[in-house]
């Protein structure tokens, strides 16, 4: 077995041969999932650097831009004058914002928890990202999660497709939804607003749909109850939705999206890939 013995830890300070990288983070909104990736990119980098035995020094700022976009751009100038090496944008605003702000200056970009990341323009292909940009997606597989719905209650008849038109993420798997709603023949209604008002309107169908939507996900804290006294099940594409109170959330595995996302920040950054 392994000694327990822990060597003495080595600090970047005691040895000046450490490569050090500047890594400015900025999370779109404090909401459960995204909060996960970001604590997790944090604690993989931390691994990762002790790892390395003082060879590898990371200075992370991590910041959040509550979904204001003119923070957002503060934000994004602010690590451009502290030149960092490399900035990460959690959630697809704030990877849209990087790509646009570093098409000259080259600064890589690698993004986490876009679900999307063709359609939305952020990279040419999966395969092949195409510039300075590329990161973790969170892609939502929407058919898996209708299939549960329907396999909890077969009889259901009407489904509210419940998201903000204005989150980027919501876009496709909302297009896939009704495409697998409308092969079965299933009426649903969209509901779009983001108070608790508008969203206590979905209350009157037979299950509620969200894919990975944050504006949603931030609500669900203040919905969740009545839906459940109403006896309407919440299918969400995340388990936040679920640890805020939604009745099932099904989707990627935030926590592991931020260690393989901070694993490609030292691909880029230490291995030079």
């Amino acid at each position: 077995s392994m000694s327990t013995i822990a060597s003495a830890p080595v600090f970047a300070s005691d040895n000046s041969d450490a490569q050090t990288f500047k890594i400015g983070i900025c999370n779109y909104v404090d909401d459960a999932s995204l909060n996960q990736i970001v604590s997790n990119i944090e604690k993989q980098l931390e691994k990762i650097e002790k790892d390395s035995d003082g060879a590898v020094s990371f200075e992370v700022t991590t910041e959040n831009c509550m979904a204001d976009a003119t923070v957002l751009d503060q934000i994004i100038a602010n690590f451009i004058a502290d030149d960092v090496d490399l900035m990460v944008g959690v959630a697809t605003p704030v990877a849209m914002a990087m790509q646009a702000a570093t098409e000259d200056n080259e600064i890589p970009v690698v993004f986490a928890a876009v679900s999307d990341p063709v359609s939305t323009g952020l990279v040419e292909s999966m395969e092949e990202p195409g510039a300075n940009i590329t990161g973790t997606s969170d892609y939502l597989d929407t058919t898996a999660v209708m299939d549960l719905l329907f396999a909890a209650d077969e009889e259901a008849d009407h489904i509210a497709l419940l998201y903000d038109q204005g989150q980027d993420s919501s876009t496709t798997a909302i297009e896939e939804a009704k495409k697998y709603l409308d092969d079965k023949g299933v009426d649903y209604t969209e509901y779009t607003g983001t108070t608790v008002d508008e969203v206590m309107l979905a209350a009157d169908s037979d299950a509620v749909f969200t894919p990975s939507d944050n504006t949603i996900m931030t609500a669900e804290l203040s919905i969740y109850e009545e839906l459940a006294e109403a006896g309407i099940p919440h299918y969400a594409g995340a388990d936040s939705f679920a640890l805020n109170g939604a009745f099932c959330g099904y989707g990627v595995d935030y926590i592991n999206l931020g260690v393989e996302t901070a694993n490609m920040i030292n691909s880029i950054l230490v291995d030079g890939e």
